[in-house]
């Protein structure tokens, strides 16, 4: 079992060596403006990311307010209010357009994802105030 593990392992770390090698040759053979447009979308999806992850800890108020209602279709309407509001700062980010079915997929998952973590970060915040 151990040779297994460690042929495991070195074929990973091979994997993961020939990823970084090929990222950094593919980095630096592209060009200025492709790799602008990269970093930027970068930045932006990441400062989305960590808007969606703060969002339902800071408004814990409006939450507890809602789960205090004790009606399912309040808390259900405040989960779907925060996506849609987090969809369309994503939208608006990238121009509201998205140049292809690749972002429309990356953007749908994105929303999916924030979906789904209000719905379990609200739940949590909601039990906790109740």
């Amino acid at each position: 079992m151990d040779f297994l593990k460690s042929t495991v392992g070195k074929v990973l770390s091979a994997a993961l060596a020939l990823a970084v090698v090929a990222g950094a040759i593919s980095w630096w053979r592209m060009d200025e403006s492709v790799r602008h447009d990269l970093v930027a979308g970068t930045g932006k999806v990441i400062g989305w990311l960590l808007g969606v992850l703060l969002w339902p800890w800071a408004t814990f108020f409006v939450i507890g307010r809602v789960a205090k209602m004790e009606s399912n279709l309040a808390g259900g309407l405040l989960v779907f209010g925060y996506t849609l509001l987090e969809g369309i700062i994503l939208l608006w980010l990238f121009g509201w357009s998205l140049p292809g079915p690749t972002a429309w997929t990356f953007a749908t998952i994105g929303t999916l994802f924030a979906g789904v973590y209000n719905l379990l970060s609200c739940d949590w915040i909601a039990e906790k105030a109740a």
